[in-house]
């Protein structure tokens, strides 16, 4: 199985003990399932986890943004999307999710953002909440 997390349920695993990170430690556990991102994700979440709000998190935990990076690389493999389609209706940044998935030939995206659930697939690519593919990870 080959799965897309977008950076919000990849911040939200690493950073709190929710949902996401419940998915990402299941994902962890399934040594079939292949976790995967792009360079342009994760360019996206090292400049989310610079921001001050997400900075005082890090402290709070005892992280640096270079430690929680370096987790996080360690978990996946990372793809290049030669190309990035205009797709997701409502924000064009959204797209680096789903070129990273159709590259990586996901089995889905798992994601928080209301853009890309409210598109329900691409090209066949089913896209999830957290709970949705926690709750059932074959499903995926």
């Amino acid at each position: 199985m080959r799965i897309v997390l977008d950076t919000n349920v990849v911040l939200s695993a690493l950073l709190w003990r929710g949902t996401p990170y419940r998915l990402l430690d299941a994902i962890r556990q399934h040594s079939e399932t292949r976790l995967l991102t792009s360079p342009a994700l994760l360019d996206e979440l090292t400049e989310v986890l610079a921001r001050p709000s997400i900075t005082k998190r890090l402290a709070v935990i005892g992280k640096t943004v270079r430690e929680v990076l370096a987790d996080y690389v360690e978990m996946v493999e990372i793809v290049e999307p030669e190309h990035v389609p205009r797709v997701v209706p409502r924000d064009a940044d959204d797209d680096q999710v789903i070129a990273a998935a159709v590259a990586a030939g996901a089995d889905c995206i798992v994601s928080g953002d209301a853009d890309l659930l409210s598109m329900k697939s691409h090209l066949g690519i089913p896209i999830l909440t957290a709970a949705q593919a926690a709750g059932n990870l074959i499903e995926c």
